[in-house]
């Protein structure tokens, strides 16, 4: 419930997709740093812990 929770809130604050949203909310559960993605803005920082990158930049 949590990391739903956590999306809703990404997915209003950004306008983001619902799937875009519960993909970045997994990710920083996770711990993670970056996420490697075309489908959002390339150099993006969410939250202050997540690094938006686009591979193909």
């Amino acid at each position: 419930m949590e990391t739903i929770r956590l999306a809703w809130d990404l997915r209003e604050r950004h306008k983001f997709s619902y799937w875009d949203s519960l993909i970045i909310a997994s990710a920083m559960q996770a711990g993670c740093s970056s996420l490697y993605t075309e489908d959002l803005n390339h150099g993006m920082i969410l939250d202050k812990k997540l690094h938006i990158v686009n591979p193909f930049k």
